[in-house]
């Protein structure tokens, strides 16, 4: 992987393809390998950027609170860094609401957007609260909880489970914690879809445990120029799952 550094980090970050610039972002709590399935497909239509969120993966954190806005930021700053003014943005759950921050801080910078397995809603105060007692259980106890309740419902497929146990294992104590605090605060993104000027994609496992399809449902009834897509039997790693259609409703931004 390729480093660059953006608002005092080490962000790493994939680049392949041609075409399009899309940057894709992956979900809590795993790293742009989440997306490997799918890269096939879209490199000849895309210039794809695969950026590890910072903590996660290769790429450095900070020993401070931060938030949805300073992962977006950190996008910018490696987009300046690469030379790319505008790009489309594709991000996966927790990826999602990076996006939705990229897009609500650069709305000039963005030349379409996807939510995959991912909402608009801000956590209610009950998900609040069961956040920072992860981020407690992790900063006392490790990750390992985490993971367990975690892997399931992530997707119903064993195989895809073991790939996605591996992922999660390799991520630090201090990534979980940053990022469940990150999504705790985060902000209800409802009102920002009635400025969506650019295509807007959504792709949603209809077998998805642990965010449900109808908060992509919600969202095109709010936006109905979306483009749906809702695939049969998927849980919430789509890419994975049924990579095809997924690399074909990304093609949407193209």
């Amino acid at each position: 992987m390729q480093k660059l550094n953006v608002n005092g980090i080490q962000l790493a970050y994939e680049r392949r393809g041609k075409g399009t610039p899309l940057v894709l972002l992956h979900g809590f709590p795993l790293d742009h390998h989440l997306w490997d399935a799918v890269l096939p497909p879209l490199e000849d239509t895309f210039d794809l950027i695969l950026p590890d969120l910072r903590g996660f993966g290769e790429s450095s954190t900070v020993d401070s609170f931060y938030a949805m806005e300073d992962y977006a930021s950190d996008i910018a700053g490696l987009l300046d860094g690469l030379g790319i003014r505008k790009a489309a943005v594709a991000g996966h759950s927790m990826g999602g609401y990076v996006a939705l921050a990229f897009a609500r801080l650069f709305p000039e910078r963005v030349r379409g957007l996807a939510l995959v397995s991912s909402q608009v809603l801000a956590d209610s105060p009950e998900r609040k609260d069961g956040r920072y007692k992860s981020a407690a259980e992790v900063a006392e106890h490790g990750i390992g909880s985490v993971v367990e309740a975690m892997t399931p419902k992530l997707t119903p497929d064993k195989k895809l489970q073991a790939f996605a146990r591996q992922s999660m294992e390799r991520q630090p104590p201090a990534a979980y914690i940053g990022a469940l605090k990150a999504m705790a605060e985060r902000v209800d993104s409802t009102t920002l879809l009635s400025s969506f000027l650019f295509p807007v994609v959504l792709i949603h496992g209809d077998a998805d445990a642990l965010i449900p399809v109808d908060r992509a449902r919600e969202v095109k009834a709010a936006l109905p120029q979306a483009h749906l897509v809702e695939i049969s039997g998927a849980g919430h790693m789509p890419m994975m799952e049924d990579r095809e259609k997924t690399a074909q409703a990304l093609k949407h931004l193209a």
